[in-house]
């Protein structure tokens, strides 16, 4: 009975104050506070667990990565990476969008952000598209869904909150009985499980791309690929090629950690910005600092209520209960996969992605544990699916972007982005019913 009235209490308080419009950090706080007053107990411990909530090493690669990216911008390494992908387009059918679902693969392996990949990629590409014939409705609608691409390839910025969700998460003692020991959940294996996903994910774009444009009429350049052009591209991005391997080279080698490898890419992009580029002024390094600041601020402000939130969550063993209600439907791994992923499909359509994954985390995983579902898997499976929600409406951060950028009404986007959301679905049960696609990569490098 208690159990029941603190669910009623931390979600019936925390989908009215979301449904009133407050913010989603307050609406988190506030139920959490409600059910600490209605459980008796201190309200200053809500305090004391936000504030141990930062003092993690693995959270310093947030403002860091964060940081990186907007320098990487500044310093012109993003626009030659553009450059680099359109290159490619060619007399490809279609070949411009899917320049751009690559654009958003090389920027996402800096960025870590789907908006801010949209927002990068879409400035230079959608323009591009447009001139050669493209419907402008299209064009921002692969932007928008290529853009998610954002947070699944590596590094992610919500990589790193999972991996501090679930860090603190105990193993059932009968999934252990049953399944043996688990992997633990390292942000560095997360980075590299990421990268197969995102290709299937990307594949699965660039097929529906190509029939839409085939279907469209959306050709290539008359004049075919021209090596001088590709070549002249790739000199000009070298060293912006090189921002991601390093980043990456470092991560999967293990030379360093997440953490270290986002102050590298920092270093990195200071120097190539300043002595190889000379693009990289001081009110550039101003502007970075204050985009990283606002954002880091408010992705906090999230990771200190969540947190309050989960914490209310286990304590009161509500996890344990979604669990064996779930398991009491079927054992079925296929069946449960589904249920999940279409409730995150529908959470990514209203949630904000750090919160949904700070939420979800501790209220999911004992459910995948109970199956012998590796947590590794689970979190790029959960990553993929909110990736989408980036696309989908009402919430849909990229389309409110790309509509911006495009200045096209967003019910035209969202018309056009649904068939891209619609084969990016199919991918994420693909990497879902396969853990071999996540997991190969973790296991070759682990030897």
């Amino acid at each position: 009975m208690a159990e029941s009235t603190i669910v009623l209490i931390l979600f019936g308080s925390f989908f009215l104050l979301l449904v009133l419009g407050a913010p989603i950090t307050v609406s988190l706080g506030v139920s959490a506070l409600l059910s600490f007053i209605y459980l008796e107990e201190n309200p200053i411990k809500l305090v004391q667990i936000a504030f141990t909530s930062v003092g993690s090493f693995p959270l310093m690669a947030l403002p860091a990565f964060i940081l990186a990216g907007a320098l990487m911008e500044a310093a012109g390494i993003s626009k030659r990476l553009v450059n680099l992908a359109e290159s490619f387009a060619g007399p490809f059918t279609g070949g411009m969008s899917a320049a751009t679902v690559l654009a958003c693969m090389f920027f996402g392996a800096i960025s870590g952000s789907g908006p801010a990949t949209t927002a990068a990629v879409g400035m230079l590409m959608i323009p591009a598209m447009v001139k050669r014939g493209y419907d402008r409705g299209y064009a921002a609608a692969i932007t928008a869904s290529s853009g998610g691409l954002g947070i699944i390839i590596p590094p992610s910025i919500p990589m790193v909150i999972f991996g501090i969700s679930a860090i603190g998460l105990t193993v059932p003692p009968e999934a252990i009985e049953k399944y043996g020991s688990f992997q633990t959940v390292s942000i560095s294996t997360l980075f590299i499980a990421g990268f197969m996903p995102a290709l299937v994910i990307s594949i699965s774009l660039l097929i529906m791309n190509y029939f839409r444009c085939k279907k469209a009429g959306y050709k290539g350049t008359s004049e075919g690929w021209s090596l001088g052009h590709i070549g002249d591209a790739f000199k000009k991005g070298f060293w912006s090629l090189l921002a991601p391997l390093v980043i990456l080279g470092g991560i999967y080698s293990g030379f360093f950690t997440p953490t270290e490898s986002a102050i590298v890419a920092i270093f990195y992009t200071l120097m190539i910005g300043w002595f190889v580029h000379k693009e990289l002024k001081w009110k550039d390094l101003v502007h970075s600092l204050e985009t990283t600041t606002w954002l880091s601020g408010r992705v906090l402000l999230i990771l200190f209520t969540a947190t309050v939130f989960g914490r209310v969550l286990v304590e009161n063993e509500i996890p344990d209960s979604i669990a064996t209600s779930m398991l009491s439907l079927t054992d079925n791994v296929y069946l449960i996969w589904t249920m999940i992923i279409a409730f995150l499909l529908f959470v990514g359509m209203f949630m904000e992605t750090l919160a949904a994954i700070m939420i979800l985390t501790p209220v999911l995983l004992p459910v995948t544990y109970s199956l012998g579902i590796d947590p590794i898997h689970f979190g790029v499976v959960l990553i993929c699916c909110l990736s989408i929600g980036f696309a989908t409406p009402p919430l849909g951060e990229n389309l409110f972007v790309a509509s911006g950028i495009s200045d096209t009404p967003l019910e035209d986007i969202t018309a056009k982005a649904l068939p891209f959301v619609a084969i990016s679905v199919i991918g994420v049960f693909v990497i879902a019913f396969v853990p071999e696609i996540t997991l190969f990569l973790p296991r070759l490098l682990a030897g």
